[in-house]
């Protein structure tokens, strides 16, 4: 997902131009300070206590300079239009959020608002239109024939969460006015890997085989994630 952001990114602003990026949900940080590594201004929002603890840490251990270039603030996605002005930010990432909200439209539409003019929306979100996919591949077939005509799904923190689909939230982007530029899959291969494996001895191939495959179809339809960009006209 990473390599395909820097895409994206590299794709639409100048060369050496220090973005202001604004990452909602930043869990414990992982994207936001590689992007202040990056050289941008990163403004980081989290509610979890436990993940603002573990993006401070990680931040503590940065130069100054980067440190500098990265601010978080305690808060929920959906209320940017409290901390921010509309338009203020050329990069807005929202990674692993919207299956954790009820009804994501109000959230969507707060984060095409805090685009500027060309500015780039990233949103990772569950693949609805694959949920079957993981049960079916783990031979739980009553599982994967209840998971074809639904989005919502019992994630592996035990929480019962929804996903998106493609065409519904291509629909909402264009409605927003940031219609979609691009889309990719993540984890097409991987998916079923259980938490905590060891990486495995190859690794670049693994990421290269993704990357390859969340780029292509068919392959990126089946993809565990879907990883959408938009851009505000």
């Amino acid at each position: 997902m990473a390599r395909q952001l820097d895409e994206q990114i590299a794709g639409r602003f100048a060369v050496g131009r220090r973005l202001r990026v604004l990452d909602v949900g930043m869990g414990q940080g992982t994207q936001a300070l590689r992007l202040a590594r990056a050289g941008h201004q990163v403004t980081g929002v989290e509610r979890d206590a436990t993940m603002i603890a573990a993006a401070w840490e990680a931040l503590a251990g940065q130069p100054e300079g980067i440190r500098e270039r990265m601010r978080i603030v305690e808060g929920d996605g959906r209320d940017t239009g409290v901390h921010f002005l509309p338009g203020s930010f050329d990069v807005v990432l929202c990674h692993g959020v919207l299956m954790y909200v009820e009804e994501p439209d109000p959230l969507l539409a707060g984060l095409a608002r805090m685009l500027a003019p060309g500015g780039l929306l990233s949103l990772v979100v569950r693949n609805g239109d694959a949920l079957a996919l993981r049960p079916g591949l783990h031979g739980d077939w009553a599982g994967a024939l209840a998971s074809f005509d639904t989005v919502n799904y019992r994630n592996r923190l035990g929480l019962d969460v929804r996903a998106d689909r493609l065409a519904t939230l291509t629909a909402k982007l264009a409605g927003i006015g940031a219609p979609l530029h691009t889309w990719y899959g993540v984890r097409v291969f991987t998916d079923t890997a259980s938490d905590g494996a060891p990486v495995p001895a190859d690794l670049d191939a693994l990421l290269a085989a993704e990357e390859r495959a969340g780029r292509t179809d068919p392959y990126r339809a089946v993809a565990a994630l879907l990883h959408l960009c938009g851009v505000r006209g």
